[in-house]
């Protein structure tokens, strides 16, 4: 076998690659690539004959990530869906991060839909309230009898064109309050995830969208499709609850003065039954007195206000502890594990096994090593 002159060494040896070695890297490059391209061929294959037509309306400062959820959700649905995407101009779009977009498509396209698709996009005092006249403009291309969906704040631009009035709607928590303050005439629900009037859906923040085009999944081809894209896209195909799971409920300060002390005394003891009478004695007023002052000052019953103290250790116990749900309940001040599920489920509409999987902190243990692989990692 030749010596290579300038490596003092056998080609192969001392780390020198033989030209096997070296056509090898790109094969398997190819190889790989080959195949990442027919497994997105076969997730994202072309829109069959007579396709249900999509159109996604990226405003200006839409959110990206939800910008692209139909088209990934729908576009997994083996080609029942033709997701476009159209600017109420024709022009790029600015997004609220550091890019912007190019949407395929004018607002001309919107009267060809048979869904639309209103991403969240950054909204301002103003904006929220009288939307730009082309972004109204472009809604009114939109066919009778088009399906209209709307993701976060996309429902704001709906309310806008009177498109909710009359109607239960909802949007992001964090922002139902404002919304319900600027269209008096929409039913705002902050504890759901979407909502379906048929014609007309709106769904809460960020990834509800997913949960929003997955819902359309099933009710256009079932259940079987439905839970086949969710397995594509690495989704749970329905989550248990609402965004109430979610809800921050941040306590409030209590004064030094009034029912405060009290209320400070019983966050201390919130396993005791702690009934009316102890705490009205605590604070050294009557039960009649003790009970208005407190609804002045909390706006809540003591005993309402006892259970969400409650609910709020035993979520705090379920996301932190391994402690098991009987003793979750008793850590807090319920009877009983029934109390618990009972009064979790009405706050936020989930049991407790399933707030658990939801938001317990997790990851693997020392020395578990896990591989992931597929589209999106």
């Amino acid at each position: 076998m030749p010596i290579d002159p300038a490596a003092d060494c056998v080609p192969g040896a001392c780390g020198t690659p033989t030209a096997r070695s070296v056509s090898a890297a790109p094969s398997r490059a190819r190889e790989l690539a080959d195949r990442a391209a027919e497994l997105d061929y076969r997730m994202r294959p072309d829109p069959r004959p007579g396709a249900h037509k999509v159109v996604v309306l990226a405003l200006d400062g839409v959110y990206p990530f939800e910008l692209g959820i139909p088209h990934r959700v729908l576009g997994s649905a083996d080609g029942r869906y033709e997701v476009l995407s159209a600017s109420v101009d024709g022009q790029p779009v600015r997004t609220d991060s550091d890019l912007t977009v190019t949407p395929g498509h004018g607002p001309e396209v919107l009267a060809e839909a048979d869904t639309v698709v209103i991403p969240p996009y950054a909204i301002s005092p103003a904006s929220a309230a009288a939307p730009d006249p082309q972004s109204l403009a472009a809604l009114s291309r939109i066919r009778p009898g088009t399906r209209l969906v709307s993701i976060c704040t996309g429902a704001f631009l709906l309310a806008a064109a009177g498109l909710l009035d009359g109607r239960r709607a909802t949007t992001h928590w964090a922002l139902t309050g404002y919304f319900q303050e600027l269209f008096p005439r929409v039913e705002i629900d902050a504890g759901v995830l979407f909502v379906d009037h048929g014609d007309v859906l709106t769904s809460a923040g960020a990834a509800s969208g997913v949960d929003v085009c997955l819902h359309l999944v099933r009710q256009d081809h079932g259940s079987e499709v439905a839970n086949q894209v969710a397995r594509r896209c690495v989704v749970p195909p329905y989550r248990d609850g609402g965004q109430a799971q979610y809800i921050e409920r941040p306590l409030p300060p209590a004064s030094g003065t009034g029912t405060g002390p009290t209320r400070d005394w019983a966050l201390q003891r919130l396993e005791l039954p702690l009934p009316l009478d102890e705490l009205a004695t605590h604070a050294a007023m009557s039960t009649r007195t003790f009970a208005r002052r407190f609804r002045e000052e909390t706006g809540l019953s003591p005993g309402r206000w006892l259970t969400q103290q409650r609910l709020r250790r035993a979520r705090h116990l379920l996301e932190s502890s391994d402690l098991p749900v009987e003793r979750v309940a008793h850590e807090v001040g319920f009877a009983t594990a029934t109390s618990l599920r009972r009064h979790l489920a009405a706050e936020a509409g989930v049991a407790p096994s399933a707030y658990r999987r939801t938001f317990r902190a997790s990851g693997p243990a020392a020395g578990d090593v896990r591989e992931t692989s597929g589209p999106g990692g």
